[in-house]
């Protein structure tokens, strides 16, 4: 995928979180295209950037509780905040501590930034949880946030925080707020991603389980999709607009998913149908006319061809999809 913008002015990227499933991603992306990247990580990554120099991406050691913000954005250009400690399920387990952690952190990095006297940020929101339970959808940018999950709640409160400073000290701050991705590299094991957690459970003999009928609705995005649309966000010219939805605007509920997979598998799955959830909003679909227009950004890859790739490189053991 290589639609957006080619490099201006900006050159250095600090990507927050950068081993994770989108900043890896936005990260090959972005030194590709000839930017200097320097990610930051808990711990080395476990993986190698394929086809990219290795003078194009660096690695600084950092952690949300303890980082020390100004060293770490004093030579860069744009930092890409994807760090975040939780989950759903562990926010809601722990709200006081998800909000400590990474709304302290958040603030932390603003201030340095502040300090700095300029800088530009890109935060990668929730679209799934900050909007909660909504009357109609899809749903747009300025639908009152009302989250029903101390994660949303998080997020909710890191954006309030973000065009505070960006009203106050011209910081320039840019939101993200992405529906439900997938494809290869994302951590099943946390629990992350509805379609590649479907996935990987169907190429190893394990029970899909779906909570409820199957008929939340979800907007799925293909991460190859998602990473040029966040890779020309953090290029883009400054405007007055800087929240943004992040998906695909389509809905496909889970029993649709499902349907579809197996389809591409060529068989039937094995499905554990368990009581469906409090946390789980019945349909979550995006408009992405905004983001559409600022960027002449839109998703390239379908369901099927998305879910066709994910197996593909699930199989072969990929930490990137091969369509990047």
């Amino acid at each position: 995928m290589d639609e957006f913008k080619q490099p201006g002015q900006t050159q250095r990227h600090l990507i927050l979180g950068g081993d994770g499933f989108i900043g890896r991603h936005v990260a090959l992306l972005l030194a590709r295209k000839g930017f200097s990247v320097t990610i930051a990580t808990r711990l080395p990554p476990n993986f190698t950037f394929p086809d990219v120099e290795a003078s194009r991406i660096s690695r600084k050691s950092f952690e949300l509780a303890s980082a020390d913000w100004d060293e770490l954005v004093k030579d860069v250009d744009v930092v890409h905040h994807y760090a975040w400690s939780s989950i759903p399920a562990s926010a809601n387990a722990n709200p006081a501590g998800d909000l400590l952690l990474n709304v302290s952190a958040t603030i932390g990095l603003l201030d340095a930034l502040r300090r700095k006297g300029q800088g530009r940020i890109v935060f990668t929101s929730s679209g799934g949880t900050v909007y909660g339970k909504v009357n109609r959808t899809p749903i747009d940018e300025d639908v009152v946030l009302r989250p029903i999950t101390a994660y949303g709640a998080g997020k909710v409160s890191a954006e309030i925080y973000l065009s505070l400073f960006r009203s106050m000290h011209g910081i320039d701050c840019r939101i993200a707020r992405i529906s439900n991705p997938y494809g290869a590299g994302q951590n099943v094991e946390r629990g992350l991603g509805v379609i590649t957690t479907f996935l990987h459970r169907s190429l190893t003999g394990e029970d899909i389980v779906i909570w409820g009928d199957g008929s939340v609705t979800r907007d799925f995005i293909h991460i190859a999709d998602l990473a040029a649309c966040l890779a020309n966000l953090a290029i883009a010219p400054r405007s007055n607009q800087f929240i943004f939805n992040v998906g695909t605007g389509l809905g496909v509920s889970l029993n649709e998913a499902l349907t579809e997979i197996e389809k591409v598998l060529g068989r039937q799955l094995t499905v554990k149908r368990s009581p469906s959830r409090l946390i789980d909003v019945p349909v979550n679909v995006l408009t992405i006319d905004r983001i559409c227009r600022a960027l002449g950004w839109e998703p390239q890859v379908s369901l099927s061809a998305g879910i066709d790739n994910t197996i593909k490189d699930l199989k072969a053991g990929c930490s990137f999809s091969s369509l990047i």
